[in-house]
């Protein structure tokens, strides 16, 4: 018998897993704490691997539909010296296989594909605990409490179903992303739009970066690098817009000015966002009844892989819980030892990557990686935007 299986999160993991779990006719219930699916700005754009984020989709019966999301050209990468020089152009052919979508256009896709009354927005977690048997109790901040028989934590970073299973914490990683916005693009700002191309910009040194994205309708999504401590961003006062662009901008003095342009010239407040990442290798024994998965589970510096991941998770979770419906245990064991040397395969990769992007050979070291190996093109981290 599949016991009631209670989803904390609404994020594309979590949807994922509902949505899976839906193909097989098990029911489940998500719970997120916004308000309604519109409350929040979903973030950039997402490059779908097709290794892990395209075969969930497959799984959930929505690869046709994520298709028609795909924004044409925007694999096509270029990397910048400081001065505006071009150190390599690597255009979208069309046989990358990496598409780019909207992160909320794909996480409303989800949403969409799953029954009314799925997902219960509202619902704010402030508590969890075990209850014993395999059962678990959630309580939330207006006062409900649910009790269930398999508790999922897709409730990102910050989660609160980790506990139960975990004492890890997110840890600073060292470096912070501003980001800014503009946009109409071709129309209002086009030396940016000529600076930035089609797809992808980076312009990197060691210890700091300018990257940016076009997005749908001329959106070009600037994400500023820089490895600082969180005391130096503590002093910049980011609800004074204009203070806190001067000062960022003032990190990137001497760059070409169409390059810092995507900094000054922004449509939008900065947005402050410190990476924060749990240990690569982190896992945890067997608790009866509940698991994680995406960044409630394994956490790391954008990398290109987290949404991917995430809703490999969901699907993979999805369907060991479908092959054992009357084993949940033997379902969650499976998933877990699984997940755990997948994601910590990505962390690990993800943190050799920003050595190429940020140490001291910047920006040569991912120069030689795109050119030794263009399939890794992908792999930079773009388009992961997430409050962490």
């Amino acid at each position: 018998m599949t016991p009631d299986i209670t989803i904390i999160g609404a994020g594309l993991g979590g949807l994922t897993l509902a949505r899976v779990l839906h193909v097989y006719g098990i029911a489940a219930t998500v719970y997120e704490a916004e308000p309604s699916p519109t409350a929040r700005h979903q973030g950039g754009m997402l490059d779908i691997h097709d290794y892990n984020g395209q075969p969930a989709l497959r799984e959930a019966g929505l690869i046709d539909e994520f298709r028609d999301l795909i924004l044409e050209g925007r694999e096509a990468t270029r990397v910048l010296a400081t001065d505006g020089t071009v150190l390599l152009e690597v255009p979208d052919d069309g046989t990358g296989g990496r598409p780019e979508v909207q992160r909320g256009e794909l996480r409303q896709l989800l949403l969409d594909s799953l029954p009314a009354g799925t997902v219960r927005w509202g619902h704010k977690v402030s508590r969890t605990r075990a209850l014993g048997e395999s059962r678990h109790e959630v309580t939330f901040a207006d006062g409900t409490i649910v009790a269930t028989g398999l508790l999922v934590g897709a409730d990102g970073a910050w989660s609160r179903v980790r506990p139960l299973l975990s004492d890890a914490a997110p840890e600073y990683s060292g470096r912070s992303v501003v980001e800014t916005y503009l946009f109409d693009a071709d129309t209002r700002h086009p030396a940016g739009a000529k600076t930035v191309g089609g797809g992808s910009l980076f312009t990197l040194a060691p210890g700091k970066a300018i990257m940016a994205h076009r997005e749908s309708g001329g959106t070009l999504h600037t994400y500023v690098t820089l490895a600082k401590p969180q005391d130096w961003f503590a002093q910049i006062d980011f609800t004074d817009s204009a203070a806190a662009i001067a000062r960022t901008a003032q990190e990137f003095d001497g760059w070409a000015p169409e390059i810092t342009a995507l900094i000054t010239d922004s449509d939008t407040a900065p947005i402050l966002r410190p990476l924060n990442a749990l240990p690569i290798e982190h896992r945890w024994d067997r608790v009866p009844g509940v698991t994680l998965l995406g960044d409630a589970a394994h956490l790391s510096i954008p990398n290109g892989e987290g949404a991917n991941l995430a809703m490999y998770d969901g699907a993979e979770l999805g369907k060991a819980i479908a092959a054992h419906l009357g084993d949940v245990e033997t379902a969650l064991g499976e998933y877990e030892q699984a997940m755990f040397p997948r994601s910590a395969e990505a962390a690990a990769d993800g943190a050799e990557l920003y050595e190429l992007m940020f140490g001291d050979s910047a920006p040569h070291g991912l120069i030689d990686m795109f050119t030794g190996d263009k399939t890794m093109a992908g792999d930079v981290p773009r388009g992961e935007s997430r409050a962490v």
